[in-house]
């Protein structure tokens, strides 16, 4: 189609059935970005889903954070290094990293998305995690995805795994192999967020089992779940794909609580 018919059409579009943002509903929410720099980490991702208000309030996490967790410093001078969290308590993943802070128009997407069961979310949100990947990572660092699973009762109470769905949209495209099945929750286990670090580690002690130790042994492990709180339950993970014989994980969050 010639570029002026496109953008005619594209206007037409806009004046009949004006796009809606998924997060405060306000109608000004163009559909396409009219700066052609796809190297954006936010604006491109989220154009036809966020309008530009709730778009702005989504800051990605740049250094100096902790090289470890990921922590975002309070000084923002210096360079990036271990916390003393991470110090203090052994970590079995290599290094987790996280599109931004789990705060402001960020969080409210993930709820809405987790228990409002508003899944087109998962398109803007799963490009998000995308972009934050090949921020980190390269396409051949890692040999295997795998999603932070479920207990069966949240799964059949939510109707999907919010991690599987930020994973499948571009993993294919990207041909970076996915299994969401490697890890399995055997038990139902309390929030993590009200427990202090010892019953946080007592609390998801035993709570993941690996399923299918063969599709890890030797392999470089992607740990992808949606948000990044106090990390027990990511380290519990990791620790079992890293017994199991994975040859490292990392992890990586759409977002990180500070």
């Amino acid at each position: 189609m010639p570029f002026f018919l496109k953008t005619l059409w594209q206007a037409l579009l806009e004046t009949i059935f004006p796009a809606r943002c998924l997060i405060c509903g306000s109608y000004n929410c163009e559909r396409h970005s009219c700066c052609s720099d796809d190297s954006d980490l936010i604006t491109e991702p989220t154009i036809g889903y966020f309008c530009e208000s709730c778009r702005k309030d989504l800051v990605p996490i740049t250094s100096p954070f902790c090289s470890r967790c990921g922590l975002p410093f309070v000084s923002r001078q210096g360079d990036n290094h271990v916390c003393s969290e991470c110090l203090a308590e052994e970590k079995y993943f290599r290094k987790a990293r996280a599109f931004g802070v789990y705060d402001g128009t960020l969080m409210e997407a993930i709820h809405l998305f987790k228990y409002g069961k508003k899944t087109a979310l998962s398109y803007p949100l799963s490009a998000l995690v995308k972009k934050t990947f090949f921020c980190y990572w390269g396409r051949d660092s890692i040999d295997l995805l795998v999603s932070v699973p479920l207990h069966i009762r949240r799964l059949r109470e939510r109707g999907f795994n919010q991690a599987h769905l930020l994973i499948t949209s571009w993993a294919k495209k990207e041909k970076i192999p996915f299994d969401g099945l490697v890890l399995s929750r055997t038990r139902w286990t309390q929030p993590q967020t009200a427990l202090g670090r010892s019953e946080r580690q007592e609390n998801i002690k035993g709570a993941f089992f690996l399923r299918h130790p063969g599709k890890i042994k030797g392999k470089k492990i992607m740990l992808v779940d949606d948000v990044y709180t106090t990390g027990s339950t990511v380290n519990e993970c990791a620790r079992i794909l890293m017994k199991g014989g994975a040859e490292l994980v990392d992890v990586l969050t759409l977002a990180r609580a500070v």
